[in-house]
């Protein structure tokens, strides 16, 4: 069965919208657009090794709009070269036809459903890149084996996140880490399991806490 990573950008308070540049994004009125390249680094290491390795691309069809739009004219570079070859599978309802050499639409009853049958034929393993939208059904349905974090020091207040709609949870173990020296984190974390729970209380109640349970119970605290 082929892995899916998912690799987000994503800001201190969870946001991942137009990391690239200006006009990427600009939908409900996000204000800035390109906060990822005053923080880029020669010292990307594990970014730069995960995104020339071998995979093929998961995307919505927004993130699919914003690349076929540049990418395949932006051929000089060796990332473009490589998109360029690989395949492209695009969750979309829409009929618009998808012209960026080696794109496929994917359908099913749910994008889960989508996902787990592409994972489950012969092929690259797979990598999200962007596409906010695709988190939450994928999260939930336990089809995304690896989340690369690429954390960068900034707060932005607001914009699209991979947890918009979330409703599910779990635990995960951090695999590998990695700090540049402009402050960018990358973790690479892999689902492992149920929430664990515990508590560090080591004593019965006090009554001032059972008080407090109460109001709790009765909806007054």
């Amino acid at each position: 069965m082929r892995k899916l990573t998912g690799a987000v950008f994503i800001s201190l308070d969870g946001v991942m919208q137009a990391p690239g540049g200006p006009e990427e994004d600009l939908s409900d009125g996000f204000r800035f657009g390109g906060w990822v390249q005053p923080f880029w680094g020669e010292d990307m290491g594990p970014f730069e090794q995960l995104i020339m390795g071998e995979y093929d691309l998961l995307l919505g069809k927004r993130t699919y709009d914003i690349f076929a739009a540049y990418w395949p004219f932006n051929q000089e570079d060796p990332i473009g070269a490589k998109l360029q070859r690989i395949d492209k599978y695009v969750l979309t309802h829409s009929d618009e036809p998808l012209e960026w050499e080696n794109s496929h639409k994917l359908s099913g009853e749910t994008a889960a459903n989508a996902v787990r049958n592409l994972k489950e034929s012969e092929g690259r393993d797979l990598l999200i890149q962007g596409s906010s939208t695709l988190y939450p059904p994928l999260l939930t349905a336990g089809l995304i084996d690896r989340l690369v974090l690429i954390t960068f020091p900034v707060l932005l207040g607001g914009g699209k996140s991979i947890y918009d709609g979330l409703r599910s949870s779990g635990a995960f173990t951090l695999a590998d880490s990695f700090v540049s020296d402009k402050g960018v984190v990358l973790a690479t974390y892999e689902p492992a399991g149920a929430v664990p729970t515990g508590s560090f209380v080591t004593k019965e109640p006090s009554e001032a806490e059972l008080e407090r349970r109460a109001k709790v119970e009765a909806g007054a605290w």
